[in-house]
């Protein structure tokens, strides 16, 4: 199993003065020494956090694999296809939101999606679908010929008592699923060092968890590589 480190974050705090650090580049090098997988970083429409210039720069400069956030936009698109990250992982996007909320609707939006997934994987770029756990939305990755999925944990991380328990059983039987049917199963949103242990021990089957802003507000108070070996000492 292995961490995918979401720095956005790093770069919402730099655009909140407008300056030029704290750098997203220099996380990303702090993020290795704290022993991580790989980078997630989300483009988004508005560019509240980050830019494209980041994308290009950890494209060039980091150690670590890059998975790009994004919605299926057509103008993102393009810029994903002349980055090139590693990975890419299609998103819903809302500008009102805060964070993104709630998994893509690949069932609903199964033929829009077709031709974007199409384009990235011909360019060799592995395409993930950020998705709700439910056997539906599985099907629909496989019928699109998504390789991975990732799985919404932000329901799980924002209940408790019995629907917290409840939401954890969905997702442990949607990753069982999603297994049976040969996706890879990732999960992120909302994982801290206080929900991650039930949800490790509970749900199988999980290649990448994708873990930002826990992780970057951890930072603020024991710098980013001792708040990522953290997580990866509970993981392990």
């Amino acid at each position: 199993m292995k961490l995918g480190v979401n720095i956005d974050h790093v770069a919402t705090l730099r655009q909140a003065r407008g300056t030029d650090y704290p750098d997203p580049v220099e996380a990303a090098a702090l993020c290795v020494k704290g022993g991580a997988d790989g980078l997630t970083i989300h483009l988004r429409e508005d560019r509240r956090h980050i830019q494209d210039a980041d994308l290009f720069a950890l494209r060039a400069k980091a150690q670590l694999p890059l998975n790009l956030e994004m919605a299926n936009e057509p103008g993102i698109i393009e810029i994903a296809l002349r980055a090139m990250p590693d990975e890419v992982c299609l998103v819903p996007e809302r500008r009102e939101e805060v964070t993104t909320e709630g998994g893509l609707d690949a069932v609903g939006q199964l033929e829009a999606l077709r031709p974007t997934v199409a384009r990235l994987k011909d360019a060799g770029i592995v395409v993930s679908l950020f998705i709700e756990p439910d056997p539906r939305q599985l099907d629909a990755a496989v019928a699109l010929g998504a390789p991975v999925v990732e799985l919404h944990t932000g329901t799980y991380c924002n209940a408790a008592g019995a629907a917290q328990a409840k939401e954890l059983e969905r997702l442990a039987e949607a990753a069982r699923y999603g297994h049976q049917r040969g996706l890879r199963i990732n999960a992120g949103h909302g994982l801290n060092t206080v929900n991650l242990t039930p949800f490790l021990k509970a749900v199988p089957h999980l290649g990448t968890l994708n873990i930002g802003h826990s992780i970057v507000a951890r930072a603020v108070m024991v710098g980013m590589e001792r708040a990522v070996r953290e997580i990866k000492e509970l993981m392990a």
